[in-house]
């Protein structure tokens, strides 16, 4: 490194000719912290001059672009903090290097490609890179992406490569389209398509579309995968009949995203018979693809759907994990017939887990206009005695929940648990008539 010296001797010069500052004290200042950020690089106090450094770098007079000698000391010592700090220095000194914009990008990239560096300082090049958006990094980024076989380096090149965004997409074109692998590329073609796609997935432009459509039928079930959740971010009239078609893909991941992203687009519910589609995957041979389906039928919000959910609901056939989804789903569905219909559960089902669930997500309904009929239910599980009662536990549940649905009608009812034999009723009952009456709670 040069004697920073240079740049404390050198800085008044430069504040003559382009006036900079009309303050000698400001200069003062200056001179100081260059002395003090020199000393701190001396005794590798990387803390310290990492304080110095975001001191000058903030100070709202100063041009850098004026003072280019003064700019490249700078990136010196930021360098040196990046080589030699540990994890949290280095995260601290990111930001210097976004300032300091163009001169940077050289350096970062000769950390890049440097395979002998160690791999958390090629991650922190990669992801200062990325944050900068400059065009010359994408080519580096590329090859890093092929070259290494850390995920995590992987990873970090994708995700820059995504925040350069549309301009990196030419490039990626070619990583999906290459065949053969060479000496240098340790990674297979399959695990560069996958990469790609990855990436594509990060930039979320429209431009990426017809990219994207390119690979739903890759052999790769991940590349699959990973494209239709990337196209589900789209408003696009090419997109919906691929997720429909995703819908009946042989992996369930596939399948899975394809739920997911049509479960977003409920305006689309009539032109595709979403809810009748989505339905069929409630009774997929993959657990996690039957509970996406729960949660996308909720979002159609219709009675039809309430229906298909209540009827996996109470079905003897449903695990457990997907009865409370479907519980919570018809909470979510926010019509009459989604909460008669989890009252219909109630006498239905025995199972106290269920029970609990139910209870619970009336006690969340937020719909102004629903709030009476949750009200109602809870108390005419009290009024009729109904067997959940007598577990202590499921009690408690109602009490909460009716002092969260804030409905004055459940007073008389709360008044009675809180004289309830069970310590744990009678606390949850006087927590709701504090949140209801707090006159009638004392």
């Amino acid at each position: 490194m040069h004697d920073f010296r240079e740049a404390v001797l050198g800085i008044p010069c430069y504040l003559g000719v382009i006036g900079l500052f009309g303050s000698v004290q400001i200069v003062n200042n200056i001179n100081q912290l260059l002395v003090q950020a020199q000393a701190a690089y001396d005794a590798a106090d990387w803390s310290s001059l990492i304080q110095y450094l975001q001191t000058l770098i903030l100070l709202e007079d100063l041009e850098l672009s004026e003072l280019p000698k003064y700019q490249e000391h700078l990136l010196e010592l930021a360098i040196a903090v990046l080589e030699s700090g540990d994890f949290q220095q280095r995260w601290e000194i990111t930001k210097i290097f976004a300032r300091l914009d163009k001169i940077s990008v050289t350096p970062l990239i000769d950390i890049l490609e440097d395979e002998n560096t160690e791999e958390e300082l090629r991650w922190f090049a990669a992801r200062i890179l990325g944050e900068m958006k400059n065009p010359e990094a994408i080519a580096p980024l590329v090859e890093l992406l092929k070259s290494t076989e850390n995920e995590e380096l992987q990873e970090s090149a994708a995700t820059a490569l995504g925040q350069i965004g549309t301009i990196a997409i030419a490039a990626l074109t070619e990583l999906l389209t290459e065949a053969g692998t060479s000496e240098n590329n340790y990674v297979s073609v399959e695990e560069r398509r996958l990469l790609a796609v990855k990436v594509l997935s990060h930039i979320r432009q429209p431009e990426t579309i017809p990219l994207l459509l390119s690979v739903v039928q890759d052999s790769q079930v991940a590349v699959r995968a990973a494209a239709i959740e990337a196209l589900s971010s789209f408003h696009d009239p090419r997109v919906p009949p691929v997720l429909v078609n995703a819908l009946d893909d042989l992996a369930a991941p596939v399948r899975r995203e394809a739920v997911r992203g049509l479960g977003f687009r409920p305006e689309l519910s009539s032109e595709f018979d979403l809810v009748g589609k989505l339905k069929s995957r409630l009774y997929d041979f993959n657990l996690d693809v039957c509970c996406a389906a729960a949660i996308a039928l909720s979002r159609m919000g219709c009675d039809r759907a309430a229906k298909d959910l209540f009827e996996v609901l109470v079905s003897p056939h449903t695990p457990s994990q997907l009865q409370l989804e479907a519980v919570r789903a018809l909470s979510w569905v926010e019509t009459v017939s989604s909460l008669e219909f989890l009252q219909q559960a109630l006498h239905q089902l025995q199972t106290p887990g269920v029970w609990r669930e139910i209870i619970t997500v009336l006690g969340r309904i937020s719909n102004v206009t629903l709030t009476n009929k949750a009200t109602k239910i809870l108390l005419q599980m009290l009024e009729e005695n109904h067997p959940t009662i007598e577990v202590s536990s499921i009690k408690s549940a109602i009490a909460l929940s009716l002092g969260q649905l804030g409905n004055m009608q459940a007073i008389s009812k709360l008044t009675e648990l809180s004289t309830d034999k069970d310590p744990q009723v009678r606390l949850h009952a006087m927590a709701a008539l504090k949140r209801l009456a707090p006159e009638e709670a004392l």
